[in-house]
């Protein structure tokens, strides 16, 4: 499972193989969501409002990024790029 960034405690991952919609898995604080690349909402787990709104503001800079990586990850490639953090 690819570390695709990590900023102020946060962790995102992807998943070799994972299934659509395009989204990652967030880590944060002993909670855990899968986030949307495309709503940027969260569609399943938890996490906290102050920690969705840094990734929010994350994935405003980088989607499309987020969404090749996505592709590349889903589809078992090697060649996926780390994301700079949020600053």
């Amino acid at each position: 499972m690819p570390e695709i960034s990590r900023f102020f405690g946060i962790t995102i991952l992807m998943f070799f193989g994972d299934h659509d919609p395009p989204h990652f898995h967030v880590f944060y604080s002993g909670m855990e969501a899968k986030v949307s690349i495309k709503s940027r909402e969260v569609i399943q787990g938890e996490i906290s409002a102050r920690a969705l709104k840094l990734i929010k503001e994350w994935i405003d800079l980088h989607e499309k990024e987020l969404l090749d990586n996505f592709e590349k990850i889903k589809n078992r490639k090697e060649d996926w790029k780390k994301i700079e953090p949020l600053t």
